[in-house]
């Protein structure tokens, strides 16, 4: 059934969309509002800037790193409800020294509550996947795939939005961040009210399968990662789709990271014109990710991995020509309006949504085949295990994009790097599609 819109009409699939929606809303809420507060209120410096970035998407990323192993544990070994439930109530928690932070411009304050919300996207993201095999039809599950992949990145541009609106500039220069401090506080306690409506999703009774990691809790997250990540990767169609996922990932870390210091450094605009970038790619990957479900008409494959991969990595050189070329401003920083009045600004955007669209045909099938190539009883761990490749590549990326800007490489000069791992990403999503026939 590739009409995946009778879904949302139905409680086994609309409270873990909803709460889901309200995670990643208020992610990107306080993401966008403490970068937007840090990048043009706090710092004056370019190279800072760009190291803040990336140090703070490196800080969100870690705890996949480090606590997937016991977070796809978690989720096999218990009702799956109930853990979103804790979950949710632990956000509220970690919002309260959030909401402190964009008070008082805090910045360590800021990275700490990043670090946290880090930790807890870590418990809830093999829930958001796992739990839907569990609720939904074998044919049902790549349109649900789809519909929260759309779900979430429609999340990311509402959080992006309003993040950046709410982060004000004062008139006499200084910005503030109190209506995103009420925000991100208001939006938490909802995500708990809808958690609360989720129906119960035991652990499966099915046998235990060889080769995977016995049923139970491993406390010790270093010898917990390695076993569930090797135990994961022996299969060779899990290896492929796992890696391809890692370069997508990866790719949008470099991206998103950079969306700030490339609007104001390279294009001379401010955070409006920032804003619109994050919106336009979160619009993109949430229509890919729909579309490549009416393509494959419900059957999961990744007969379009390759291709979406290759026209990512086009659009983005497209993006990196028009960048590179780009006329220098020497006043003042061009709002959303004089941004779109420039030559070429229009491309700009359509390189960027082009970019995405891709991006979501790429990954969405990707991850409906972990979900349902694995028995029931391993999906959680399944999806934990991805999450920790692709937080150890993502880091590595952030890494990488840290220490490159320190040696003077220009945040332009990084699109080079998301371009080489499309073509990377196209070539593994082929050897994917060719194993699964």
């Amino acid at each position: 059934m590739h009409d995946a819109l009778h879904l949302v009409r139905t409680r086994r699939f609309l409270p873990i969309f909803t709460t889901q929606f309200l995670g990643a809303f208020n992610d990107n809420l306080f993401r966008t509002s403490m970068v937007m507060l840090v990048i043009y209120g706090i710092y004056r410096d370019a190279t800072q800037e760009a190291t803040f970035s990336a140090i703070a998407g490196g800080l969100f990323i870690l705890p996949f790193f480090l606590l997937s192993a016991l977070s796809g544990q978690l989720a096999d070994a218990n009702d799956k409800a109930v853990i979103i439930r804790i979950v949710k109530t632990a956000e509220i928690v970690i919002m309260i020294f959030g909401a402190a932070g964009l008070l008082f411009h805090n910045v360590p304050l800021l990275l700490a509550a990043l670090f946290a919300m880090g930790v807890h996207s870590t418990f809830f993201g093999p829930i958001k996947y796992a739990i839907l095999p569990q609720h939904l039809h074998k044919d049902e599950v790549l349109g649900g795939t789809g519909l929260v992949e759309a779900g979430t990145y429609i999340a990311i541009l509402g959080g992006t939005l309003l993040g950046g609106i709410l982060v004000v500039e004062r008139a006499d220069g200084s910005f503030h961040a109190e209506w995103a401090a009420l925000a991100v506080l208001a939006v938490a306690v909802i995500g708990r009210i809808a958690g609360g409506f989720v129906p119960p999703a035991p652990p499966s009774q099915e046998p235990e399968i060889p080769g995977f990691p016995k049923r139970g809790m491993d406390w010790h997250i270093i010898r917990a990662s390695i076993t569930l990540v090797s135990a994961t990767l022996h299969v060779k169609r899990l290896f492929l789709a796992i890696v391809a996922i890692s370069f997508f990932w990866s790719m949008g870390a470099v991206l998103a990271a950079q969306f700030p210091p490339l609007v104001k450094n390279s294009l001379g605009s401010d955070q409006t014109v920032a804003t619109l970038f994050l919106a336009v790619f979160s619009i993109g990957v949430a229509i890919g990710s729909v579309a490549v479900n009416r393509l494959l008409k419900g059957r999961v494959g990744a007969q379009y991995s390759p291709a979406s991969a290759l026209a990512m990595g086009l659009f983005v050189l497209d993006l990196y020509r028009r960048v590179r070329t780009w006329p220098a401003n020497g006043g003042e920083l061009h709002d959303i309006g004089q941004f779109l009045a420039l030559p070429n600004s229009w491309m700009v955007v359509v390189d960027l949504l082009g970019v995405a669209i891709a991006g979501g045909m790429f990954v969405v099938p990707l991850y409906a085949f972990l979900t349902t190539t694995v028995p029931k009883s391993e999906t959680a761990r399944t999806i934990a295990a991805n999450n920790i490749v692709n937080a150890g590549m993502m880091v590595a990326a952030t890494l990488i994009l840290t220490i490159a800007v320190q040696l003077g490489v220009t945040v332009a000069d990084s699109l080079l790097i998301v371009a080489v791992a499309s073509a990377v990403a196209a070539w593994i999503g082929w050897k994917l599609h060719k194993a699964c026939n």
